[in-house]
């Protein structure tokens, strides 16, 4: 199972505060939102393919102020000697998130830092593998 990096680099960033309410709630409410990933692939050419990983912070429905948060980080990589699907599979679902979610987690906190809120967190560690395996068995 190899690959290699060619390229990686933020696709699209969204991140909307909408008003000032939200603004003052949303230390406090930073709880009730839930920290969503999606990951996507498509072939570029022969044995080379883009990656999205897009991390999402999805408001529960109750609240009334919201603000929006999401981050397409794209990878482009080549593949070699990949012989079987769930061989890719592992490698673009789990290895290639895995490797690049410390820029998306320092992406999250940068936003949140220069946009005045000091103490918004989310999870420094992810268990792609876990979430992987969660997938297959639904």
């Amino acid at each position: 199972m190899t690959y290699k990096i060619i390229s990686k680099y933020i696709k699209d960033i969204s991140f909307e505060i909408p008003n000032a309410q939200t603004f003052t709630m949303l230390e406090k409410e930073i709880s009730n939102y839930k920290l969503n990933f999606d990951i996507k692939s498509s072939p570029l050419k022969n044995d080379v393919i883009e990656v999205d990983t897009i991390l999402k912070l999805s408001p529960s429905s109750d609240l009334k102020k919201k603000m929006l948060c999401e981050i397409n980080f794209t990878t482009i990589i080549s593949l070699e000697n990949i012989k079987e699907k769930k061989e890719l599979e592992k490698i673009v679902l789990v290895e290639i998130p895995q490797y690049i979610y410390p820029f998306l987690y320092e992406t999250f906190i940068y936003l949140f830092k220069q946009s005045g809120l000091q103490n918004v967190s989310i999870e420094k560690k992810v268990d792609f593998q876990k979430m992987y395996e969660e997938q297959k068995n639904d």
